[in-house]
């Protein structure tokens, strides 16, 4: 049905007002997103503006599927920039302002956004979930759980230890007490 309505859409180059609770239907269909919460606008753009520059806690947890992971923590810039994450991780960062140094934030990476690397962030596998063209891994990660996503094959068991990387270009950080995105 979703097709068939964007179909419609487009043949007809009209305007049309969709409202949806799913945020799928909402990248699938739409040219331009209006996300609203408790009848504020958070942010209106294109789909992928929306995925790639949330402009807070709440849009980057809506817009994305499996959700963006989020753990709270302090951003340390001390030269350079570093995430102190649950029970002392430390993840990377790449684009955070000396100014939000001792920070309370929360640490956003989307699933996909995390690689196998020997200098990841010990996490211990609890759940695999092989969907054929990806494989969906439910971690733990500084005690809190974590998905994340590969399109590589990997032979992954229960109770076993990798270290994950996440994209440091990637990462999006979030004020913890309003929500608000703290990097460009």
């Amino acid at each position: 049905m979703r097709t068939e309505i964007k179909e419609l859409h487009q043949r007809l180059k009209t305007t049309t007002v969709y409202v949806t609770h799913d945020q799928i239907e909402a990248m699938t269909m739409a040219d331009k997103i209006v996300v609203m919460h408790d009848g504020i606008v958070e942010q209106i753009g294109t789909p992928l503006e929306l995925y790639d520059n949330p402009a807070n806690q709440f849009v980057a947890g809506f817009i994305g599927s499996p959700a963006m992971n989020f753990l709270k923590g302090t951003i340390r810039v001390n030269g350079s920039a570093i995430f102190e994450g649950p029970n002392g991780i430390k993840l990377p960062i790449s684009n955070a302002p000396a100014s939000v140094n001792g920070r309370a934030a929360v640490y956003g990476i989307r699933p996909e956004h995390f690689t196998l690397a020997d200098d990841g962030a010990e996490a211990e596998i609890v759940v695999i979930e092989p969907t054929g063209s990806e494989t969906q891994v439910f971690a733990k990660l500084g005690g809190e759980e974590v998905v994340a996503v590969f399109r590589e094959r990997h032979q992954f068991n229960p109770g076993e230890k990798v270290r994950l990387k996440p994209n440091a270009g990637l990462v999006h950080l979030f004020d913890e007490a309003t929500g608000k995105r703290l990097n460009a």
